[in-house]
């Protein structure tokens, strides 16, 4: 899809799949997904934003739910072998894992200086009251937005009604609302209302270097979420997993998890088999202090540690690139404690 005449902008939308380009199947009454055409049809507005518009879409498109870290490999490889020829990105996605897929985005590609702009919709593109149509031009705003000659934006992001966060720190927190998303450690990076409200001071710098395409992922991890009343079984289970190599453990509070002795004992074990375990809260907002009271003092003297204050998605993301890059367990451990594109505060 282009305008009539060649324009200096240039945005590439990556179409993937998701509520925003489905339809009800008139057989099962299901949501299924369609392709962008029907998409373009529904947003005549786009050809009037005065600049070019390209897509790329994949075939067929995806629900959220099979998203993979091999397409999050993909999704990065497109934009790589794109990136010279546009000014920026607009990804449509499944809200379910969006988070998930702008975290990995964010690790992938490094010297990111470009907006890549992940965004979708609550109800399909098609019903009267969607909230498609704003979410999917706005984003292309934001991705087409330059001032001095380079990108005001350029990180991975995620725009959900009216409000654009930094990908890595995002979570989709209601299945209902329009307002799917929040960011709850670190702040919006624009709002939209009558103008866009961009917080300069909230985004990163555009690098100087060149952009370093990453291609590996290494999915060999697995989740503890503790509980009141988890047993040993359970606990075992999970550490045992076969070729898993690090482990997130989700804890209470600001990193709080049972003192046991039968716990401590099964995370020491499996550490020191050569487990890399990663203490991050199930709290949404916060972080992780290891040794702020006792429950939490013990996990750090094992060798637990600390997400500080990353979200899941961020943590699980990281884990899968960092272990993909086959750093010794010291400096994996600095790199996993270090921000490196933003997705956590660094004390």
């Amino acid at each position: 899809m282009h305008s009539n005449r060649r324009k200096a902008t240039r945005i590439l939308i990556i179409y993937t799949g998701g509520t925003v380009g489905m339809v009800v199947d008139s057989q099962s009454g299901a949501l299924k997904p369609i392709g962008f055409r029907e998409i373009r049809d529904n947003i005549p507005e786009i050809v009037r934003l005065g600049f070019e518009v390209d897509v790329h879409a994949f075939n067929p498109p995806l629900d959220s739910s099979n998203m993979q870290p091999a397409i999050w490999v993909d999704l990065a490889g497109i934009i790589g072998k794109k990136y010279d020829g546009y000014d920026g990105f607009v990804i449509l996605h499944g809200s379910d894992t969006m988070a998930f897929t702008a975290s990995a985005l964010s690790f992938l590609l490094e010297n990111l200086g470009k907006p890549v702009i992940l965004t979708g919709s609550q109800l399909p593109i098609g019903e009267i009251r969607t909230d498609a149509r704003e979410n999917i031009i706005t984003a292309l705003e934001i991705a087409a937005a330059r001032k001095g000659g380079k990108a005001l934006v350029p990180e991975v992001c995620i725009y959900f009604d009216y409000q654009l966060f930094r990908g890595n720190r995002s979570k989709k927190y209601n299945a209902e609302k329009f307002e799917a998303f929040y960011s709850m450690n670190y702040p919006p990076l624009a709002e939209a209302g009558i103008n866009i409200k961009y917080q300069r001071e909230a985004i990163v710098k555009a690098p100087e270097a060149a952009l370093k395409l990453h291609s590996k992922l290494d999915n060999q991890v697995a989740v503890l979420k503790i509980f009141p009343g988890i047993n040993a079984a359970t606990v075992d289970a999970i550490l045992a997993t076969p070729g898993c190599k690090a482990v997130i453990l989700e804890t209470f509070g600001s990193g709080n998890a049972s003192t046991e002795a039968w716990f401590i004992a099964a995370l020491q074990k499996a550490i020191a088999r050569g487990l890399i375990i990663v203490n991050i809260t199930q709290c949404d907002g916060g972080a992780v202090e290891l040794g702020r009271y006792e429950t939490s003092a013990q996990l750090q003297k094992i060798g637990v540690w600390s997400g500080h204050d990353l979200t899941f998605e961020a943590a699980l993301a990281k884990l899968m690139f960092l272990l993909a890059q086959k750093h010794s367990r010291k400096r994996l451990r600095e790199l996993m404690e270090t921000s490196l594109r933003g997705e956590l505060t660094n004390d």
